[in-house]
């Protein structure tokens, strides 16, 4: 029996280091929406694909940013077998996320990764 891809999302998938992060902002490319901004870079040789989170202090309370950090975070593990390797994604949430539902964020970075070709 051929063995799944795990759905785990270790630290070793996560861009922790602000030197990655600047990275993907100097280099890569930005697609805006309301609730998120997503920014992407395409590393050759990186093999899986990366992700962090940048949520401001200005989204209010640190109950409401861990909560939007850690809806963000599902939604990327959950859809991480969609995409594609040797690539690093930034997700920085915008004011709005504050209030916005989980469906509301995963349906902005579904249609986010589609329109920045990182899905399979």
């Amino acid at each position: 029996m051929p063995e799944a891809r795990s759905l785990f999302f270790p630290k070793t998938r996560r861009l922790v280091r602000d030197s990655d992060f600047e990275r993907v902002k100097r280099e890569g490319w930005t697609k805006r929406g309301k609730l998120i901004m997503l920014g992407a870079l395409e590393v050759k040789g990186s093999g899986v694909p990366r992700a962090g989170f940048v949520v401001s202090r200005r989204l209010r309370s640190a109950v409401v940013r861990n909560r939007v950090r850690r809806r963000l975070r599902e939604i990327v593990r959950t859809h991480q077998l969609n995409l594609r390797d040797d690539i690093w994604i930034v997700l920085i949430a915008r004011g709005a996320a504050a209030t916005a539902g989980y469906r509301a964020l995963e349906d902005e970075w579904l249609r986010l990764a589609k329109r920045a070709s990182i899905l399979l």
